[in-house]
């Protein structure tokens, strides 16, 4: 399955899926989509890139290790639960807050920290997989 032209498009699908998994992630909130299905989506677009130039690339495309990727998503997400706390609200409630950036106005929500937790272990975990198997089969 290593063809010239799978070789040739593989890094542009890539590309391509990255940014729409980003694009899903943020969508999420209020409308189908957020951190897991974005998450997914990435770990595919790593994978389809890991058949297609091997494993090493995809580990040199990453720069961090996969699961460390997991291990920041989960911590993402657990201080998104923990913003809660001094709140004096139970933990795991969704909290908004207003920034206000060059003249602009910008709705941040602890939701979308937990989201981009979600996205990063799915990234990671998933990616984690694919990448041993694939090491795996051609070892």
């Amino acid at each position: 399955m290593r063809t010239v032209i799978f070789r040739t498009v593989a890094p542009y699908l890539t590309s391509l899926m990255v940014l729409f998994s980003i694009f899903v992630l943020l969508r999420g909130h209020n409308e189908p989509g957020g951190g897991f299905i974005g998450g997914l989506i990435a770990a595919s677009a790593f994978a389809i890139y890991g058949i297609a130039c091997g494993v090493a690339p995809v580990r040199r495309a990453l720069y961090f290790h996969p699961m460390a990727l997991s291990a920041f998503g989960l911590l993402m997400s657990t201080l998104a639960g923990m913003i809660s706390l001094p709140l004096s609200v139970p933990f795991m409630t969704g909290n908004w807050m207003k920034l206000h950036l060059f003249g602009n106005e910008i709705d941040l929500s602890s939701v979308l920290l937990f989201d981009i937790g979600v996205y990063f272990v799915v990234l990671g975990a998933i990616t984690s997989i694919a990448l041993a198997l694939e090491e795996r089969d051609r070892g």
